[in-house]
């Protein structure tokens, strides 16, 4: 039934006119990952080096089992001035969040910006029809669909 509705949904959209392209030419496909026994340290240093707010978490089969961004790292500074903690041996574990969005890869970009308009998620995983991680797609992402369709629709 759900995949009905989605049909008609989409079936709407082309009647106007608009037609949104799918999340798959704007999602990032080459993704940085983490383990859930990864030091914490070593995220804050990777999401630094490479200027992202956050990453999906897999365990050892390649299955998504969290997310881990900036605000969850922020939980590092608390723990350690509030606990006095040393932070040296806290992993991904420790700090990920296990609520996260997830999208398929049948999505479109309507449907993403969607999902960002009614929760607040900032970003999405993006999974194949086995469950499987494909990719992410952020706001951020949407907004340059927005730029580009802007750019050549109005």
């Amino acid at each position: 039934m759900k995949n009905f509705k989605q049909n008609v949904i989409q079936k709407e959209k082309k009647e106007l006119g608009f037609v949104s392209p799918p999340i798959t030419e704007y999602m990032t496909k080459e993704l940085i990952t983490f383990k859930p026994d990864t030091a914490i340290i070593e995220v804050i240093e990777t999401l630094l080096k490479n200027r992202i707010t956050g990453a999906p978490v897999l365990n050892d089969s390649g299955e998504v089992v969290g997310l881990i961004d900036d605000k969850d790292c922020l939980h590092v500074l608390m723990s350690s001035a509030y606990n006095n903690h040393p932070v040296d041996r806290d992993t991904v574990s420790d700090y990920m969040s296990n609520v996260m969005k997830s999208i398929s890869h049948d999505a479109d970009i309507l449907d993403a910006a969607t999902v960002f308009t009614s929760t607040p998620f900032k970003r999405l995983i993006v999974l194949d029809d086995k469950g499987k991680l494909v990719g992410q797609i952020s706001r951020r992402d949407v907004l340059r669909a927005i730029k580009k369709i802007n750019s050549t629709t109005w």
